[in-house]
């Protein structure tokens, strides 16, 4: 039974049986059902069970929080490419809606959201009483210009826009007109051309962040106005964040149950680079009490210092990818789809993992869509034909040729590259290793002509894929162009019901995986170490630090 048959909500009591007799896991139906509106609360009681307390409610105030982070340059935020520079930006830069480790999405800046039956509106409304740290109270007005804001596609690197696809006029490359209407003093109607269920969920990822009409994209530091319980005090990037708890600003979650917030008086975001021996040293000398994640040998060595791990399976990954559009000495040479196929074929992703990763995974199939995700198909593993690849890059006038596989140095990317790189080597085909500092390799990431890229997880596969493969998109990457892609993927967009859906996915997964975009080898069990006595730390699907639930136990 389709969405067209049924209505969204009777959809979270169908999703519900299918839990109770093992046909979904509760992770997929948390995310399903939430992001149609039903609180999480109704999910967990749909399921028979009790919504999980959030931890940080057992925490004291005061104190100072160390997290060992990367620190970045700030930007526009609808621009944002790294969790990072939002984990910072939390402090008073807070979201319409937050995905919880368990995969549901909970509301914050807004209280509740209602989805029609063909998930064409979206009524959102939003939480009164929660007042900017300028003195004014958000409403309304607020959340339709910042959707706006979002909808301007026309601002190089604007990732929102992508999100926002379903409510922006194509010719105009603005949200069109009706699109986005203020229907209340806190309430505001999205109305969109055909159906989209990724809507709420887009709302939660990192470039989401509600800010300001008032706010200096250019400089958002000059102008910090928010609703969070910290202010910036400092950032000095490569080094050093930090943030303070803004006294003079009452912070709304410390009046509404299950809630809570700004319990720490400080929070410090310490850089100590993208070595993780340099993350366990911090540790040893007591400089931080969280790590942004752990990796590889280092997590069985925090497992034995005595801090405490938290372990999340998700849709994280990362992709050694073609792009296809970067010229080599004049030549777009993974633009032949023989020269892909060649270097895809040579590479046993069970081995990548293993080697890679530790096997702290599952293996992946070249499609960047997750067994996490509502609307995973399995199509089955990709071509592995070592013995054939030469003749292949033979065929493509390309048997000399050596390639340049460039990874950075911080253990698992130049693990899996490694891996790569020597399997592609054993099938008969010149390949050289190129292994790159983040100082380095950041000033150019995007550009590199073959190289290994970190992906973040998103609640839906859908998601994924256009962010990062949709032609033209600012996050492609890879500049994978496919026009029957494009179309599936639409017609995915339009399918609320996951299990409808997923037949879709079946066609789009092996369009990808056929076209040989990129050699993506697994998905990323994901770890984060912190102090015990920390509470609201625990590792995110996403890498999201939410600072305000972060405090020491009472």
């Amino acid at each position: 039974m389709t969405h067209e048959t049924k209505k969204l909500h009777h959809a979270a009591y169908m999703y519900a049986d299918e839990v109770k007799r093992g046909e979904l896991s509760r992770r997929e139906f948390l995310t399903r059902t939430t992001a149609l509106g039903v609180t999480t609360a109704a999910a967990y009681g749909l399921l028979g069970l009790e919504a999980p307390v959030q931890a940080a409610a057992h925490a004291q105030m005061g104190g100072t929080m160390r997290i060992q982070q990367e620190v970045r340059p700030l930007k526009d935020p609808r621009t944002w490419d790294w969790t990072q520079i939002s984990n910072f930006c939390r402090g008073w830069l807070e979201y319409l809606v937050e995905t919880q480790t368990d995969g549901s999405v909970r509301p914050m800046l807004l209280e509740s959201w209602d989805v029609n039956d063909d998930a064409t509106q979206y009524v959102l409304n939003v939480r009164k009483g929660v007042m900017w740290n300028n003195g004014e109270e958000l409403t309304a007005e607020h959340i339709a210009w910042l959707i706006n804001y979002w909808c301007d596609s026309g601002v190089e690197g604007n990732s929102m826009a992508t999100r926002m696809g379903s409510l922006i006029d194509a010719d105009t490359g603005v949200a069109r007109d009706g699109a986005i209407e203020v229907t209340g003093s806190h309430s505001v109607t999205l109305t969109l051309p055909v159906p989209d269920i990724t809507i709420i969920p887009g709302m939660a990822d990192y470039p989401a962040a509600v800010i300001h009409p008032d706010t200096n994209v250019d400089d958002i530091l000059s102008t910090p106005i928010g609703t969070g319980a910290y202010l910036p005090t400092s950032l000095e990037v490569g080094v050093k964040g930090t943030l303070a708890k803004n006294a003079d600003h009452e912070y709304w979650g410390n009046s509404v149950d299950g809630y809570g917030g700004g319990y720490v008086d400080a929070i410090e975001f310490i850089d100590y680079g993208t070595d993780p021996s340099s993350w366990l040293a911090a540790i040893e000398s007591d400089e931080v009490d969280i790590l942004y994640q752990n990796v590889n040998e280092f997590i069985d060595i925090a497992d034995a210092i005595g801090w405490e791990k938290s372990e999340v399976v998700t849709g994280a990954t990362v992709v050694v990818r073609f792009n296809q559009q970067a010229e080599v000495d004049g030549k777009k040479i993974y633009a032949d789809h023989r020269v892909r196929q060649a270097i895809s074929q040579s590479v046993d992703n069970g081995v990548v993992l293993e080697l890679g990763y530790n096997g702290r995974g599952v293996q992946a199939d070249n499609h960047h869509v997750a067994p996490v995700h509502p609307e995973y198909a399995d199509i089955g593993r990709p071509k592995y034909d070592p013995d054939g690849a030469a003749a292949l890059m033979a065929e493509a006038g390309m048997a000399d040729y050596e390639f340049e596989l460039i990874t950075l140095d911080d253990g698992f990317n130049k693990n899996t590259g490694d891996a790569v790189a020597a399997q592609v080597r054993d099938a008969g085909i010149n390949i050289k290793r190129t292994v790159l500092p983040g100082s380095t390799f950041w000033n150019d990431w995007d550009k590199y002509p073959f190289s290994a890229t970190e992906w973040n997880h998103r609640p839906l596969g859908v998601q994924v894929l256009a962010l990062a493969y949709k032609s033209g998109v600012p996050w492609n990457e890879a500049g994978y162009s496919n026009p029957e892609f494009d179309a599936l993927l639409e017609k995915a967009f339009s399918i609320a019901d996951a299990d409808a859906r997923r037949e879709v996915m079946r066609e789009i997964e092996t369009v990808f995986q056929n076209d040989a975009v990129i050699i993506q080898s697994y998905w990323r069990s994901l770890y984060r170490h912190y102090r015990p006595g920390v509470v609201g730390g625990d590792m995110h699907p996403a890498f999201e630090i939410h600072v305000h639930k972060l405090g020491f136990s009472a």
